[in-house]
């Protein structure tokens, strides 16, 4: 036996040996990458199953030029509305200027479109905490506040529709809308009950570092401090949430941000003469967000195919028209904010890898709970020296 586990530990070493760390570590991504991009066309291919290229090209030659032409304004006001947002969820950590809010906004949203994993959620924060001299911990915390936000209001207004809309207003499998409506509900319910609880830990930060600072009973103690500092840090991001009052604004500020993000996509479907009342649009934006969920560049494949799902499934669009409209709605969400996210890049010094550089290293360091800001921006194509720094 003593033979045979000698043997077993030279194979397990031997392995070992012939696949280093490091390359098992590159092997990961590569990995990661083939997946997406077997999902991504895996979602193309049921986009455009049963649709004719000549019958898509042409609904696109007959959609209205007005109504995509207010859709492209309704989508840029939500970009601001965001920076606007967002600016105001930082004030308790700290200062921040408005211009500096927008513009690392449009960059985060331009690397979640070019790069995978949503590293601009990652870029956006750690930017600007460069920018603002913030503690990019902090900083990264009010994007998890986002989100929460983000979903609540987008139930809510789901919520609202599902609960007043007339039956005569879908004209699909019944059945269905019954399903969607209760999982929308449930989905609501979760949401507000995970605000809550969010809200009871968010209030007091330093006690969620004492709590942390327990693990020391099964991690090293220079660890364990480390975790605590991490997150007591995060806490203090959600500051926010401890003035009722503020994050009751927070709340307000984020109906304008998804109304217009409606009106978008209701614009864009009236262009392609697909006709539902504005309310409905509620409706098909919570089907969008679920596919742009899907992990994959640029929201491809899961946003076709979910505005599909919804316009035909709802409202008994033919296909054609519904993959030309998703198509330009796509376009609309996705194309403009990418181009002026490349443009503020370069006026920031920054190239396309370094934003992909900076993404993985601050991944990098909030996997490990280190500092953010501990680590300057200095490699080439990253930042210029200067570049954006705030005047003494």
């Amino acid at each position: 036996m003593a033979a045979t586990s000698h043997a077993a530990h030279k194979t397990v070493t031997t392995s070992r040996i012939l696949i280093p760390s490091d390359e098992r570590l590159r092997m990961q991504p590569r990995v990661r990458t083939a997946l997406i991009f077997v999902l991504t066309l895996g979602l193309l291919a049921v986009f455009l199953r049963s649709v004719d290229v000549s019958g898509v090209w042409m609904e696109t030659r007959r959609a209205s030029p007005v109504p995509l032409l207010l859709a492209v304004v309704a989508t840029g006001i939500t970009y601001a509305v965001r920076a606007f947002r967002w600016q105001y969820l930082l004030a308790p950590i700290g200062a921040t200027r408005f211009s500096t809010a927008f513009q690392t906004t449009v960059i985060g949203f331009a690397a979640t479109f070019l790069l995978p994993a949503r590293a601009g959620e990652v870029v956006r924060p750690y930017l600007l905490a460069r920018r603002e001299n913030l503690n990019a911990t902090a900083a990264f915390a009010t994007i998890i506040l986002e989100r929460l936000l983000d979903l609540l209001v987008v139930l809510l207004l789901f919520a609202a529709f599902v609960l007043t809309a007339e039956p005569a207003t879908v004209s699909g499998d019944p059945a269905f809308f019954a399903r969607v409506k209760f999982g929308g509900l449930m989905a609501g319910a979760v949401a507000t009950a995970g605000a809550i609880v969010l809200f009871a830990l968010a209030g007091h930060p330093e006690r969620m570092g004492r709590l942390a600072l327990r693990v020391e009973r099964v991690l090293p103690e220079k660890l364990a401090r480390v975790v605590a500092t991490f997150v007591e840090t995060f806490a203090q991001g959600l500051a926010v949430m401890r003035q009722p009052r503020r994050l009751l604004v927070s709340l307000v500020l984020s109906l304008p941000l998804w109304l217009a993000i409606a009106a978008g996509i209701w614009l864009t479907s009236r262009a392609f003469h697909i006709t539902f009342p504005y309310p409905a649009s509620f409706l098909v934006m919570t089907i969008l967000v679920v596919g742009v969920a899907v992990p994959t560049p640029g929201a491809v494949g899961g946003f076709h195919l979910a505005y599909q799902i919804a316009v035909e499934s709802f409202f008994g669009v033919p296909p054609d028209r519904a993959v030309g409209a998703a198509i330009v709605l796509h376009a609309i969400s996705f194309v403009p904010v990418t181009l002026l996210g490349i443009v503020f890049m370069a006026r920031e010094g920054l190239t396309f890898g370094g934003v992909r550089d900076l993404a993985a290293d601050a991944g990098n360091r909030a996997a490990h709970r280190q500092d953010f800001d501990a680590s300057p921006l200095s490699r080439p194509g990253m930042v210029k020296p200067g570049a954006g720094a705030r005047s003494k």
